[in-house]
């Protein structure tokens, strides 16, 4: 019934508790999950995940916030983009919130990182797994810049993990993206994110752990893993006057519509 649509089960705190992970999951109803890459070095072990289990699949490519790891290369994403189970390219995106002593100029490498994703995506045509924090203005200038205003041939793609305002979200709506909500949407002090969240439309809306991150409540605090993406789903029926059941639905609905190669 769900579709946890953003996880790292490579990370040191999920891998060595897969198989009790999946078993949670099958308790909590949900049938598949996508094993995000954020590094060239990780991308063997998120691979290898979705080639060994039938209800995941895999992204491929570099965090924005990782440094001192190889950097990709064209080539590199269009490579492992085209293996097997592959339907995704990222996490990709921009991120200037520990941009410390460093100016906007300083961050240059990061802009080029990925607009290298982005022309991957478009020639892969498979979508983007966008990541922004505290740089949508640039995030969205660039994916303009690099022709994905929503028109046929984009790669288009989700924006995870979304905490901007709703100014953001129509923008990238407009452009053809998707928005997916985490653990984040059940926080005390998220009301301005539930009111993004009340407004998005439905046939738009993935829903995400972001795990080992982020758990909703009331495992806030705690180690996320999949099987709490219901929690997810339970908040955002309770913002559109739905049941959870609907929305497991309707965003699973959604995540095959825009990752077209998870239906193989």
């Amino acid at each position: 019934m769900f579709t946890d649509s953003h996880c790292h089960l490579t990370f040191p705190e999920l891998v060595a508790s897969l198989p009790q992970i999946r078993q949670a999951m099958v308790q909590a109803q949900v049938d598949r999950a996508l094993c995000i890459c954020t590094t060239l070095e990780e991308f063997p072990d998120v691979h290898d995940l979705a080639v060994t289990y039938d209800n995941f699949w895999a992204t491929v490519g570099v965090h924005p916030d990782n440094e001192g790891v190889t950097e990709p290369t064209l080539d590199d994403l269009l490579e492992r983009g085209r293996l097997p189970r592959i339907v995704a390219v990222g996490e990709t995106g921009l991120d200037y919130y520990r941009i410390g002593a460093r100016n906007h100029a300083d961050m240059h490498w990061q802009r080029e990182r990925f607009r290298t994703h982005i022309r991957a995506a478009r020639q892969l045509q498979k979508p983007l797994v966008i990541h922004t924090r505290s740089a949508s203005a640039d995030t969205l200038a660039i994916l303009r810049e690099e022709g994905e205003d929503g028109a046929s041939g984009c790669a288009g793609g989700v924006f995870h993990c979304f905490t901007e305002s709703q100014e953001v979200a129509r923008q990238a709506l407009d452009m053809g993206f998707y928005i997916s909500f985490s653990g984040i949407l059940t926080f005390k002090t998220a009301q301005d994110l539930r009111d993004v969240a009340s407004w998005v439309p439905l046939d738009r809306l993935l829903i995400e752990t972001d795990s080992p991150y982020l758990a909703p409540v009331p495992f806030r605090g705690k180690t996320n893993n999949p099987s709490y993406v219901p929690h997810v789903a339970r908040q955002l029926g309770a913002l559109r006057s739905c049941s959870v059941q609907e929305i497991g639905q309707v965003t699973s609905r959604n995540f095959f519509t825009l990752f077209k190669g998870a239906s193989t």
